[in-house]
């Protein structure tokens, strides 16, 4: 039995190569988001003498006022719901990406379909994993309380405290607030995502031929310039969406309803520099994020399509 046919990935090795990417990019970038959440968080308008705080003056007052740990609020919501998020993200790519049409003349799958199965990807991964844990992650990270203080007792604990009191007292459908905000930006970033990267990789193995496969390095260039754009492309979304899961619903006011109202009163109190409001720190969370991901993935695929080879020809080699 031959050893040379490189195996095709099963959902196992997307779950455990997906969960550990994901594991390593939310503890090396979540302080980042926290600063990002701070930041489109603050509502402080454009009056003479009123300067905005930039993206170090905000995560050094969190520093100052709530210790280093004030960074990682929210981490917990984030590592519960990362495997299953990844696992999502690149099982379903894989899977929009099997049915989708080739090209007739050269058998490869096109461009514009490789953007779609990121799209949806992407939609698949808000619905399923990202808009409950965002709306738990947002609600910690929002909270001004000293990490060192034993006496400063915050509304939410953890993020089985936070996720229980949220659907207590406002009900179940509120970890699904901004779900349509959630899936569009999830959507665009893994469209955008995934067709750089696949292309950005195709040609750096073109130019590379005495690569089978490229070197971790080059895996963590390609996920950095591939990540950086999809923040760039749809930060209004974000941030909208980030006010959105913080506040509490009014009764009997539409989900649209309440974006309409944000997205105006964001406009005409703070400015349109207001929906780009921490996109400093999202960029440098997604970007490296993103070449985290995708490099820590391709190594763990790597190992496991490496492991299972060499499994079957032991089996066989006799």
């Amino acid at each position: 039995m031959s050893s040379d046919k490189k195996t095709k990935p099963n959902f196992a090795t997307h779950l455990i190569a997906g969960g550990g990417a994901g594991l390593c990019e939310a503890l090396a970038c979540h302080p980042l988001d926290t600063i990002k959440v701070r930041m489109q968080l603050s509502k402080r308008n454009k009056a003479p003498g009123v300067k905005r705080k930039g993206f170090f003056a905000v995560g050094r007052d969190i520093v100052k006022k709530e210790t280093p740990l004030g960074l990682y609020k929210g981490l917990g919501a984030v590592v519960t719901g990362i495997v299953p998020k990844m696992a999502i993200r690149f099982s379903s790519f894989e899977f929009y990406k099997s049915i989708s049409p080739t090209d007739p003349t050269t058998g490869k799958i096109k461009p514009s379909a490789v953007f779609l199965s990121g799209l949806a990807a992407g939609v698949t991964e808000a619905v399923a994993v990202v808009t409950p844990m965002e709306v738990v992650k947002i609600r910690l990270q929002a909270q001004h309380h000293s990490m060192a203080d034993p006496l400063d007792v915050p509304r939410y604990r953890n993020a089985a405290h936070a996720a229980y009191t949220v659907v207590r007292e406002e009900g179940f459908k509120t970890l699904y607030r901004g779900v349509s905000l959630t899936a569009l930006r999830q959507g665009t970033n893994q469209a955008v995502n995934f067709t750089a990267y696949t292309y950005m990789k195709q040609y750096a193995l073109a130019i590379q031929p005495e690569y089978a496969e490229l070197p971790s390095w080059q895996h963590l260039l390609l996920g950095l310039v591939s990540g950086a754009m999809g923040p760039l492309s749809n930060a209004p979304i974000d941030t909208i969406k980030t006010r959105l899961q913080k506040s509490q619903a009014k009764a009997g006011e539409s989900a649209m309803a309440r974006i309409t109202y944000i997205a105006k009163d964001m406009f005409k109190q703070e400015g349109f520099r207001a929906f780009y409001a921490g996109i400093t720190p999202r960029v440098m969370r997604v970007a490296p994020g993103q070449a985290v991901t995708f490099t820590v993935y391709e190594f763990i695929r790597g190992w496991m399509e490496k492991f299972k080879v060499n499994q079957v020809t032991q089996e066989y080699s006799e």
